[in-house]
């Protein structure tokens, strides 16, 4: 897998090493962090989607960085880039996303780690557009979006096709940055 690591003034996005999977099936397992989820994994769930994160890696030379402090080395959480993996609207696309410890949310650390996982995106991958996407009650991660130059796309709403219809989590709001949107706010 190529070693592609980004750093920001308090944070590193590096590939995954197997001592991370303990730290991340401890957040997939976190009620609070999982409340925007169908459910919170089990470790066999949370080293499932490591593995998944990790081939994606492999296959496109991008994915979703682990995200470590500079000041301590601790572990934040998750956020990258990933290929949308079901049929939509707006599909092919590729998606970023993030998932973090409570202990590091409200620290503007999603949006710095974000900002790197974007000039990656649009600078080096050279995509035309990064879409993301939550629940209507997700409202930090909106905030997230909204503070990184992300527009909602209020005609893009969506049912997500991997959640049975009426489930309550099914409904998406949609946002989208073009490469031209995120160079005018560089």
């Amino acid at each position: 897998m190529p070693s592609i690591e980004l750093d920001t003034p308090r944070l590193r996005l590096r590939t995954w090493r197997d001592d991370d999977l303990t730290a991340f099936a401890e957040m997939n397992a976190d009620p609070e962090v999982m409340r925007h989820f169908p459910a919170c994994m089990s470790r066999e769930e949370s080293d499932a989607l490591a593995a998944r994160i990790r081939q994606h890696f492999q296959d496109h030379g991008f994915g979703q960085w682990i995200v470590e402090r500079l000041d301590d080395g601790s572990f934040v959480g998750v956020l990258g880039l990933q290929n949308v993996s079901f049929e939509a609207h707006f599909t092919p696309a590729v998606e970023i996303g993030w998932r973090f410890m409570p202990q590091h949310w409200g620290q503007g650390l999603a949006c710095e780690a974000a900002q790197a996982a974007l000039a990656f995106a649009f600078e080096r991958l050279l995509l035309a557009e990064v879409v993301a996407f939550t629940v209507p009650a997700n409202l930090r991660s909106q905030a997230v979006m909204e503070r990184i130059g992300m527009q909602r796309d209020f005609d893009g709403n969506f049912e997500h096709p991997s959640l049975p219809s009426g489930h309550p989590l099914r409904l998406h709001l949609l946002y989208r940055l073009g490469r031209a949107e995120w160079e005018a706010l560089r």
